[in-house]
């Protein structure tokens, strides 16, 4: 059964917009795991312009399901992921002044460096994820590297999704049965929403989760934050 993991990194910008406390982040999560969330995910940054470190111990003592931290492991990340210990981490290799992920890691160029870092992830019982495009060659050299799964980047697909969704979907199929043959999980995220998460979901080989933020907070301006998970969570069943 694939999981959906709610990312609730708008939450904290709009939190942060005003300076104070509204929205709670941590209520806000709690809530999202008793209308249905089967995961918590954030993306802290180094600018801290969302989530906050802080943020991120607050979240671990109190969540229920599966918490996941993305983000790139630069020494100031991964001294962050250690002491809060996640269910999962998510490597993304997004630069610094990024407004949001924009591509997956090239697996072979930096297999060594991510070795190390799953390796010292493993070590203290975190599971591990790396973030990749749809290609094949990336996912399988994943395995390499020592991670548990991938998370593929998305944004390819939602882009071309209305045009033509089988040619969409395509290289996403493809990469998920490689990852699949070498034994890896296979979790994705970026730009899904109600339009067109069904239809992923149904085609994807070992979906195991998604994870999903910006959609689900707009669509809760609409149609409130416990119907819009139900919403999701029934694209995914």
């Amino acid at each position: 059964m694939t999981k959906l993991s709610v990312n609730i990194n708008k939450i904290a910008t709009l939190r942060n917009a005003r300076g104070g406390d509204i929205p709670n982040v941590v209520k806000m999560a709690i809530d999202c795991e008793r209308f249905g969330a089967e995961g918590i995910t954030v993306h802290p940054r180094p600018d801290q312009r969302h989530i906050r470190y802080t943020d991120v111990f607050e979240l671990k003592s109190v969540l229920t399901t599966e918490f996941n931290i993305e983000g790139n492991p630069i020494p100031q990340f991964i001294d962050l992921v250690l002491k809060a210990k996640p269910a999962q981490v998510t490597l993304v290799p997004d630069a610094l002044d990024a407004i949001t992920s924009n591509a997956g890691w090239d697996t072979i160029k930096f297999e060594g460096f991510l070795k190390e870092v799953n390796d010292e992830f493993k070590r203290n019982g975190i599971r591990t994820s790396i973030f990749v495009d749809p290609d094949p060659k990336m996912v399988r050299n994943a395995a390499r590297t020592g991670a548990d799964r991938i998370e593929l980047y998305t944004e390819g697909y939602a882009s071309q999704f209305a045009k033509d969704p089988a040619k969409a979907i395509a290289p996403y199929m493809d990469a998920a049965k490689a990852a699949v043959e070498v034994g890896l999980g296979v979790n994705a995220g970026h730009d899904l929403n109600l339009d067109n998460l069904r239809y992923f979901a149904d085609r994807i080989p070992g979906l195991l989760e998604v994870s999903i933020g910006h959609a689900i907070i707009a669509d809760a301006l609409y149609y409130g934050i416990a119907a819009t998970i139900r919403m999701y969570l029934n694209q995914i069943r």
